[in-house]
C-alpha cells in the first residue's frame, strides 16, 4: 500500500533490554520485565487531572499489584479478565498508575484516560481492533457534543479519500459514503466498530500499520479527536 506518513498519538513497544516502552500524546507506558509478572507504568500527560483509567489486554490476566502516585482510581470489577477499569476518584496531571499483572507475556493493546465517561487524550493502541474501538468511540462522542464538527470531518475525510473510495464503492455496491454516513450519525459504537472492520477487510489490511500508513487518509478523523 501507499505510505503516508500519517500522525498518530501511538508509537510501538520499544524493546530496551528488560524494559519495554511506548508513549502517547496522553498516555505514557513503560513495561518491564519482573519474574513471572510484567510491571506497567501508565504516566498522565495529558495535562490535566483524570477521574478513570480503560485498559485492554491481548489476553487474560490478573493483576497481582496496583500502586497509584498523585491520585487514587479504585478498579470498578474483577482483577482478573481481558479489560479492566478504574474509576471513582482521580488521578492529577503526570501522575501514575503502576499495574503488576501475570503472565508476563501478555501485553497492553489499548489505554485510555477518562473524564467521567469521555475519553481524554490520545489513545495508546497496537492492533487494529483497537483503533477500531477508539474511533467507534471518538466518533459517538463528537456525535453527541460536536455533531457539527463531525459531519464536516467526514466531508473532508471523503474529499481525501474520492479516487479510492470510488473502487471501495464499487465493491460494495453502493458509494461508500451513503452506507457509512447513517451509520456514523446513528449506530452505537459496537456498530461502528463493526463497519470499521468491514472496510478494514476491503482495504485488505492486515497489521496496524497496513491501516495507519496504507491507501486512506485518516487525516481528518485524527485531527478531529486531537491524535
Amino acid at each position: 500500500m501507499r505510505k503516508r506518513g500519517l500522525v498518530w498519538g501511538m508509537t510501538g513497544l520499544l524493546l530496551l533490554g528488560l524494559c519495554v516502552a511506548g508513549s502517547a500524546a496522553g498516555v505514557q507506558v513503560a513495561l518491564y520485565a519482573a519474574g513471572d509478572a510484567t510491571v506497567g507504568l501508565v504516566t498522565n500527560t495529558t495535562g490535566q487531572a483524570v477521574t478513570g483509567l480503560h485498559i485492554e489486554f491481548d489476553q487474560a490476566v490478573t493483576i497481582v499489584n496496583k500502586v497509584e502516585i498523585g491520585g487514587a482510581l479504585p478498579f470498578t470489577g474483577a482483577t482478573s479478565g481481558t479489560s479492566f477499569d478504574l474509576a471513582g476518584g482521580s488521578l492529577v496531571a503526570d501522575g501514575t498508575v503502576e499495574l503488576d499483572w501475570t503472565p508476563a507475556a501478555a501485553k497492553p493493546v489499548l489505554i485510555q484516560w477518562l473524564s467521567g465517561a469521555a475519553p481524554v487524550g490520545a489513545p495508546y493502541f497496537t492492533t487494529i481492533q483497537a483503533l477500531g474501538e477508539v474511533l467507534a468511540k471518538g466518533i459517538v462522542a463528537a456525535r453527541q457534543a460536536e455533531p457539527e464538527k463531525l459531519q464536516a470531518a467526514f466531508q473532508q475525510f471523503f474529499a481525501d479519500n474520492a479516487d479510492y473510495f470510488a473502487q471501495v464503492s464499487q465493491a460494495l455496491g453502493t458509494p461508500l459514503k451513503d452506507a457509512l454516513m447513517p451509520i456514523i450519525m446513528t449506530a452505537p459504537a459496537e456498530g461502528i466498530e463493526n463497519f470499521f472492520g468491514t472496510l478494514v477487510g476491503l482495504l485488505g489490511a492486515t497489521s496496524l500499520d497496513d491501516v495507519m500508513n496504507g491507501d486512506v487518509n485518516f487525516t481528518a478523523l485524527f485531527s478531529l479527536f486531537g491524535l
